[in-house]
């Protein structure tokens, strides 16, 4: 019977013990999965995301993906007419880089409740931002081809990405939302390089 009496307080002590490091356990999966944030679905997740972004973040997404188009369809050009490899492989790299921005831009402008920009809408406000070509300079590209078209596609592209590159710092400046800071960051960096490209490729540097 004494036996029983001093084994009685060790169980209960162990199932203690027990409950906290379960507890413990049920606590930290519960913070993990919240962590990343695709694993909680809380109200207060969804309205903490919805606050991380400001109006430049919406301005940033909305004027990009019609700039990224413009990119795309000017780089969609130059398998046909363009004369040079280098110049078919920088037009490859800027359709492979700017279409799935475009898709991500998309997608935070729907999360955010915001509209996308129509496919092949052009306004007057969307000509006055940086680098964008006019309708009669995206018709002068689609008529060149050989040599003629490599140096227009590139005196355009350049002009294009240092617009690109303005659009993304005044993001980095005035955004709040980190991945569009992020992606404003890789813009920079990339379309500055492709810069310096293509101004060694014509003869500039």
């Amino acid at each position: 019977m004494n036996k029983n009496l001093i084994r009685r307080p060790a169980l209960v002590a162990a199932a203690g013990v027990a409950s906290l490091v379960l507890a413990a356990c049920g606590s930290n999966d519960g913070a993990s999965s919240g962590h990343g944030g695709h694993g909680s679905s809380s109200p207060a997740s969804a309205s903490a995301s919805q606050v991380q972004h400001n109006a430049a973040d919406v301005a940033f997404a909305k004027g990009m993906i019609p700039h990224h188009r413009q990119a795309v369809e000017m780089a969609g050009l130059a398998s046909s007419r363009a004369e040079t490899a280098e110049v078919k492989k920088l037009a490859g790299e800027i359709k492979k880089a700017q279409d799935p921005e475009i898709k991500t831009l998309s997608g935070w402008l729907t999360s955010w409740g915001e509209e996308v920009p129509a496919e092949g809408a052009m306004d007057h406000s969307m000509h006055d931002m940086g680098g964008m070509m006019t309708a009669e300079d995206m018709d002068r590209l689609k008529n060149e081809s050989g040599k003629a078209f490599d140096t227009a596609f590139m005196e355009m592209m350049i002009k294009h990405h240092e617009g690109a590159v303005e659009m993304a710092k005044t993001e980095k400046a005035d955004g709040s939302f980190s991945d569009a800071r992020a992606m404003a960051d890789a813009i920079i960096t990339s379309q500055t390089a492709e810069i310096s490209r293509m101004n060694t490729l014509l003869g500039n540097n």
